[in-house]
């Protein structure tokens, strides 16, 4: 008699709804549950910026499937308003609370994914809790702070944090007329950048009128009611909007508490099929750690494409599959104002601070032949281990082309090639997408010509 699998999915974003549907696919019998505890499910958050902004019209324009579609097309339970509240290891249940109903009870499950994902960080200081105070995370955030906008018209922001969430928030702020000051506790932004890199992206920031203070942490916020004032290592300043962009924490609460081990990054530890240390059980997304293909070693990165990837692994596994899931080199591109800036694999300090002895080269080309109209500079790093010439990492920032040549890294990455392979790859060229020597090739040929 064929097993009768009762699969159990905590989490209804990226990596939860990518495990139902996989699953689904591969065992057309089995009985699938979501327990959301929010409202929402299936949705975009790396689109909630463009949504404050007005690119995105609509919040419904980030909802992938509402819970009555995906219930119906794929067959799946999605009960939302749904709070698991314990995982009970031993006797294979979960405890959920009805949240509408006040009601709990217990889910019995033959495999059970983890998806919580993270949380911001929003530090214990006097006045965080205040209105007008946001962090930027959930759908229920994004309408939060759209309807503040619209009902206190707030003209001057101040944003906690120089990350990648900070600097988009910033340059949607700008679009909608507001003034904006940016406090980052280290020397620049984007700190897991390099120097070469981030100046640029201060410069950009600055020219676009976003005030920038570096160095500087935040001790606290007061406020009347009308107005909030920030309190930083270095100054007072008045506005009436804060949004705190600093950063995430991946949330593994429910996992600590049922005894499943954590890994060395905070997140839930994992193997490959995403199983974890408790047969049965998996975890994917913002939960969870992987491993970096650069360095063999755990990694934590929350970001979507990851979660959807390991979701779809977690699905096939959990509904009797045998997929593994090779790990990441954390590519991430990000739109600041006119600059595209991209990164994949590990910046020279943070290569350096794994024990790397490193080599690197920065080169100032452009995006398509001098002659060809539109063409604009890009600036980029690569970062070699000295000790195999394997590139370690590859950064860059220009106007037009980041994107496309950061996948092209990507894949270099995960081929561990060497910096001499890099060097000849075969890449495409046409006046209007390139120069005949592609900036990523001659990055490499000239860090390759520096350390032979």
């Amino acid at each position: 008699m064929p097993l009768e699998r009762d699969i159990v999915i905590v989490g209804g974003c990226a990596a939860g709804m990518s495990a139902a549907a996989q699953a689904r696919r591969v065992d057309p019998s089995a009985r699938i549950t979501i327990y959301e505890k929010g409202s929402y499910i299936s949705y975009a958050p790396c689109g909630i910026p463009f949504f404050i902004s007005g690119e995105v019209k609509r919040l419904e324009d980030l909802i992938h499937f509402t819970p009555e579609q995906f219930s119906e097309q794929r067959k799946v339970d999605v009960k939302v308003y749904h709070e698991v509240r314990k995982i009970n290891v031993g006797e294979r249940t979960v405890e959920v609370v009805d949240l509408k109903n006040s009601r709990e009870f217990k889910k019995s499950f033959t495999s059970l994914l983890i998806a919580t994902g993270a949380s911001p960080v929003v530090p214990p200081l006097p006045g965080i809790d205040l209105e007008g105070v946001f962090s930027l995370r959930s759908m229920e955030d994004a309408l939060s702070l759209k309807k503040y906008i619209e009902d206190k018209k707030p003209q001057k922001a101040v944003i906690v944090g120089g990350g990648y969430i900070g600097l988009e928030m910033a340059t949607a702020l700008r679009q909608i007329g507001m003034e904006v000051a940016l406090v980052e506790m280290k020397e620049h932004l984007l700190p897991n950048l390099d120097e070469e890199i981030t100046t640029i992206v201060e410069r950009e920031c600055r020219e676009k009128g976003v005030e920038l203070f570096l160095g500087e942490s935040l001790l606290g916020l007061e406020g009347d009611g009308k107005m909030l004032r920030v309190q930083t290592t270095a100054r007072k300043m008045d506005c009436d909007l804060v949004l705190l962009a600093l950063g995430v924490r991946p949330n593994v609460h429910l996992a600590r508490e049922a005894g499943i081990p954590l890994g060395t990054t905070g997140a839930i530890r994992t193997k490959p099929n995403q199983e974890t240390e408790i047969p049965g059980i998996f975890s994917a997304g913002d939960c969870a750690e992987t491993r970096h293909i650069v360095s063999g070693k755990p990694y934590w990165f929350p970001l979507a494409t990851l979660a959807n990837k390991q979701g779809r692994i977690a699905g096939e596994n959990m509904a009797g599959g045998m997929l593994l899931f090779p790990g990441t080199v954390g590519t991430q591109t990000t739109k600041v104002f006119e600059l595209e800036v991209g990164i994949t694999g590990f910046s020279e300090k943070e290569a350096r601070a794994l024990g790397y002895e490193t080599a690197s080269h920065t080169t100032r080309t452009s995006s398509n032949p001098s002659y060809y109209p539109g063409a604009q500079p890009i600036t980029m790093k690569m970062v070699m281990d000295v000790e195999t010439r394997k590139v370690l990492g590859v950064q860059m920032v220009g106007r037009k082309g980041v994107a496309k040549r950061i996948d092209s890294a990507a894949v270099a990455l995960h081929a561990q090639m060497t910096v001499d392979e890099v060097a000849w790859l075969d890449l495409s060229y046409a006046p209007p997408f390139s120069p005949v020597w592609d900036a990523l090739i001659h990055c490499a040929q000239s860090l390759r010509a520096k350390t032979i």
